[in-house]
């Protein structure tokens, strides 16, 4: 894990689109290009072997004390091996350090919720085709 560079964007929009369907709509790239751009100090870039895989965001949102966890995603040929997890939790470390977090939070679909169950968190509201048709929101809390 490494911090964000602006020489990673074109790799992990690679990335990123080999994530389409499943995990994204094709719709929500603008939106992450975005969040790139204004959240690239707390974004992380995910790697094995030195080669960039995926990548990882955090945030907090002192508004509603919370931590969160945002556009976490791995090439399909790492998935599944840990990195996710790996990620995640070094975000959740980060998080769970700062004494303005109360809560953290994960916006994520019916494809992952499982993911983040087994780190601790729990559903707190569903809607279904929220990211897009056959995409559900699965809102996730953890207290802390």
């Amino acid at each position: 894990m490494r911090p964000y560079n602006n020489s990673d964007k074109e790799q992990l929009i690679e990335i990123f689109n080999l994530n389409i369907p499943e995990f994204f709509d094709s719709k929500e790239l603008n939106e992450y290009i975005g969040y790139l751009e204004i959240m690239g100090d707390t974004y992380l870039a995910i790697e094995f072997e030195s080669k960039l895989i995926g990548g990882v965001g955090y945030e907090i949102r002192e508004s509603d004390k919370s931590g969160r966890i945002n556009w976490i995603f791995v090439h399909p040929d790492f998935s599944g091996l840990g990195h996710g997890k790996r990620a995640v939790e070094h975000c959740l470390k980060i998080l769970k350090t700062d004494p303005k977090v109360e809560s953290l939070i994960i916006r994520t679909s019916q494809h992952a919720y499982k993911f983040f169950e087994k780190l601790g968190y729990h559903i707190i509201n569903t809607e279904k085709d929220y990211w897009a048709n056959g995409l559900d929101l699965y809102l996730m809390e953890q207290r802390i």
